[in-house]
């Protein structure tokens, strides 16, 4: 018996589970991105991931994207939503009013299918959404993918966390189990609400060492020591690892920021320290690269990509674009060399083609990710990338 898939929104995360269940299933991915859904059907995607650029060229991928009508939801046996909930910084919650569209139509088109959300929402937003459509068939499952490593994060998954009614949540389990290349996968089966927690929590964690690791190189940086030999010392203890210990200019990415003050907002009635203090010090870190590039008195700041990481393709709320918001506040020159940009001006900046302009205009080059690319002007780049990876 053939089933009928629909995945809504083709960003990273809706792309790479349409591509994991299309290997098996026909699916059909949906989007209000008329560009989004030509690349999904010539098989040439701009995501910067060359894994799943390689499996959207196999012939016998049943995927098919077409524009957002809620006609196609009839049918449907799951519904998959990955669509996005950008931080609102007025309610100081996650926005849903997409995801509850979505939610909306489909009871409108749909009696039998099951809707799985992958959205990051607020806490509570599934069970309530269950309540006001008096329905048991809202699944909450959280994806936790790395940027440029979404499809292979899908295949080898770390672990699969369903919340919501168990028996439609086994079901769900059992299609990533048929469709991902690794065995005996741990699978846990929780409320939508507490799966909703573990996504917020986990990226909070993330966040959490990507701070701990920065204010480490903020004492080391104020009192001239060596941060490379500090963190190597602190991570040689097998309980703390080598993982998100590199310094940055600030954790940013589409997930940990809004992930983080969707928690601290939660917490808004229960005692904390910690979790306020993570949003905090990922300020605070901000606020000291822009002093210490202030401190060498440059007219012109030159910018070396936008990226939060090595392997971004997404620099949507990047620390470096707030890093360029203040410098410019204090009357600073701008200039971006940011390949992944096709427009001359960014954020009311001079967007340069040529890294050798930007080499040639700058007083100080800021680098959140260094490269061998400025080994040749490396006395007036700024970074604070010690390890030179992610």
């Amino acid at each position: 018996m053939s089933m009928k898939i629909v995945v809504v929104g083709l960003g990273y995360v809706g792309l790479s589970v349409a591509v994991l269940l299309a290997q098996k299933y026909d699916v059909l991915g949906l989007d209000i991105d008329k560009k989004k859904i030509e690349d999904v059907n010539s098989r040439k995607i701009e995501v910067d991931d060359n894994m799943l650029k390689e499996f959207l060229l196999v012939d016998s991928l049943k995927l098919v994207g077409a524009i957002y009508d809620k006609k196609e939801l009839r049918g449907a046996d799951y519904v998959i939503i990955a669509t996005p909930t950008n931080y609102n910084k007025h309610t100081h919650r996650l926005d849903t009013k997409i995801v509850e569209g979505v939610i909306y139509d489909f009871f409108e088109n749909n009696k039998n299918g099951i809707i799985v959300v992958k959205s990051t929402v607020p806490t509570g937003f599934t069970s309530n959404m269950g309540e006001k459509f008096s329905s048991n068939r809202i699944l909450f499952a959280p994806e936790f993918l790395r940027e440029g490593k979404s499809l292979e994060d899908n295949l080898f998954p770390s672990r699969i966390v369903v919340g919501g009614e168990e028996v439609y949540a086994k079901k769900y389990s059992q299609l990533l189990k048929e469709t991902c290349l690794k065995k005996d996968v741990e699978e846990l089966f929780v409320t939508s609400t507490e799966a909703e927690v573990i996504k917020l929590f986990s990226n909070a964690y993330l966040a959490m060492r990507v701070a701990f690791f920065n204010e480490v190189d903020n004492f080391s940086e104020l009192r001239n020591l060596r941060t490379e030999n500090i963190i190597r010392g602190i991570c040689l203890d097998r309980r703390i690892g080598d993982k998100y210990n590199n310094p940055s200019f600030g954790y940013g990415g589409y997930c940990f920021p809004k992930d983080t003050k969707q928690l601290k907002y939660d917490y808004m009635d229960i005692p904390n320290a910690l979790i306020s203090a993570i949003v905090d010090s990922n300020d605070i870190r901000k606020k000291l690269i822009i002093s210490q590039v202030l401190r060498k008195k440059p007219k012109v700041v030159g910018v070396y990509r936008l990226q939060p990481k090595k392997g971004s393709d997404n620099f949507r709320f990047s620390a470096v674009e707030d890093i360029v918001s203040e410098l410019r506040k204090k009357r600073i020159e701008i200039i971006i060399y940011e390949p992944f940009l096709k427009s001359k001006l960014f954020n009311g900046c001079k967007v340069v083609e040529s890294l050798n302009v930007l080499k040639k205009l700058s007083d100080v080059i800021i680098a959140n990710r260094y490269s061998k690319e400025l080994d040749d002007v490396k006395e007036m780049v700024y970074t604070r990338d010690i390890f030179t990876k992610d």
